[in-house]
């Protein structure tokens, strides 16, 4: 097995997935706990499909997607951020509206655009066995700010995480920590684009985080245990993918979905013998 597994990664293309893999593991670990844990899954949802309008544009102009993505991908969540402040029941229309027209403005571009298109399907469904050295660059470097951010701010993400209203008494910066939060995730959502897909990526941003908060209490440790569960289940989807020929993204999701299925059904088995 260990020797397979050596052969399937001695391959460059591989050690490319496997690297990109895990830094965007570093990503979604501490960025999906804070959306789990905010409980912002559709407001991550919206930012994420909003970013499709950001290839569009830059396809069309003959500028680089990922860099179209990131850019429209930080406005919307900037939008929607400061939408979901004001009146989160308003908010929700509102994020359906731009999710809806971010899909829209990406698709209505590419389909303007003149050549072949085949390779921006990658941005929907993923094709991390595709990662070029400057994704993995653009990968690093929004890890690193993903880290950075959390430990100059954990204090203050902590107290907006469980209790917003003592955050906002002790003039905490919430409004300027949630938008950069907001930004972060549109920057980690993008980046994830390369392995699971804008139609994936939000499975893969809070799966991880889900599981390891059925288990644990603690942010930090929920954030530790949703990094390692990511990286576990990009290698596995990597290995069974190769072994299988199937699609990566939608195998590590399947992976991931199991692991939570089986993760809330011994939970709740737990709950019951102990009453």
């Amino acid at each position: 097995m260990i020797e397979q597994i050596r052969t399937i990664f001695s391959y460059g293309f591989m050690q490319n997935a496997l690297l990109a893999s895990l830094w965007i593991s570093l990503a979604i670990g501490i960025i999906g706990t804070l959306v789990v844990l905010n409980r912002i899954v559709s407001l991550s949802g919206g930012i994420a499909h909003a970013a499709y309008g950001g290839v569009g544009l830059a396809y069309y102009f003959g500028q680089d997607p990922m860099l179209g993505a990131l850019l429209f991908s930080s406005l919307s969540a900037l939008v929607m951020g400061v939408a979901h402040r004001k009146s989160k029941t308003g908010a929700d229309t509102l994020i359906g509206v731009m999710w809806s027209i971010g899909m829209a403005v990406g698709i209505i571009f590419i389909a303007m655009t003149p050549g072949y298109k085949a390779n921006l399907m990658s941005y929907l469904f993923g094709s991390i066995l595709a990662v070029s050295a400057s994704d993995l660059k653009l990968m690093a470097v929004v890890s690193l700010l993903v880290l950075a951010f959390v430990v100059l701010s954990y204090r203050n993400l902590l107290a907006i995480s469980y209790d917003e209203t003592f955050s906002t008494v002790r003039n905490a910066h919430v409004n300027l920590i949630y938008l950069t939060m907001l930004v972060l995730i549109g920057l980690t959502v993008v980046v994830s684009m390369r392995m699971v897909g804008l139609i994936l990526v939000i499975a893969l941003l809070t799966i991880p985080a889900a599981i390891a908060r059925i288990f644990l209490k603690d942010m930090r440790g929920i954030m530790a245990l949703s990094t390692f569960l990511s990286a576990l289940f990009c290698f596995l989807g990597l290995v069974i993918s190769y072994q299988t020929n199937l699609q990566t993204g939608p195998v590590i999701i399947l992976l991931a979905s199991g692991v939570y299925l089986l993760s809330a059904l011994v939970k709740k088995v737990q709950a019951v013998r102990n009453k």
